[in-house]
């Protein structure tokens, strides 16, 4: 594997002779736009450093129902695949390419060994926790504490910057999928929102004001 993009998504985290070892030792893939890279119960041996693209990790309930947790992007982990390989327990969330995506492999027991002798690998792991487990907080307190018009324009926002782009190419089924409520809700509120001149309307796409 070339790691000239290990270096460049990754050199400000990881030591040079880590991101050499990581090259040599893990597993290129690539993914299109809604591919499920991980899936719920799935056994996990490795864990995904994403190199390029946008991944979004998704739970669900008994009735198949999905929530939108958070989004990965290019530079980062998912920890909660760290959780799952250090305690050997099965997959509790889905990740999903948002679009076409490319990652390293990491094997588990890399991992285990790298988290104990190498330190930018160990500070790396637990700066990822935090973050995460920050994102989660804020998907706890948009469920609790957010009306539905203001979880939406978050998440647009937050579509926006993870696409590094103003405007947004989704439909309306897509993001009631996200945020576990109806296409039709989505479209009155995409309305709501369109007049108070925060976003504008296209055919499949919106753009954040």
């Amino acid at each position: 594997m070339n790691n000239d993009l290990l270096q460049q998504k990754f050199s400000h985290s990881l030591d040079e002779d880590l991101i050499t070892e990581i090259s040599s030792k893990g597993i290129l893939k690539t993914f299109k736009k809604d591919d499920i890279i991980i899936d719920i119960d799935q056994t996990l041996n490795f864990i995904p450093l994403l190199l390029t693209g946008d991944i979004k990790i998704i739970r669900e309930d008994r009735d198949g129902n999905e929530l939108l947790i958070y989004f990965l992007e290019a530079g980062e982990t998912c920890t909660m695949s760290l959780t799952c390989c250090l305690g050997t327990t099965k997959s509790k969330i889905r990740a999903v390419a948002e679009k076409d995506s490319s990652l390293v492999m990491i094997p588990v027991q890399n991992m285990q060994t790298w988290f104990h002798n190498n330190e930018s690998w160990r500070n790396f792991i637990l700066q990822s926790y935090q973050i995460r487990f920050d994102e989660m907080l804020q998907a706890i307190d948009s469920l609790a504490f957010m009306k539905m018009d203001e979880r939406l324009y978050k998440y647009l926002k937050n579509m926006a910057m993870v696409d590094e782009s103003k405007t947004i190419s989704i439909k309306h089924q897509e993001i009631a999928e996200d945020l576990n409520t109806s296409r039709v809700v989505v479209s009155r509120l995409l309305k709501k929102l369109e007049n108070e001149s925060k976003i504008k309307l296209g055919r499949n796409k919106i753009e954040v004001v």
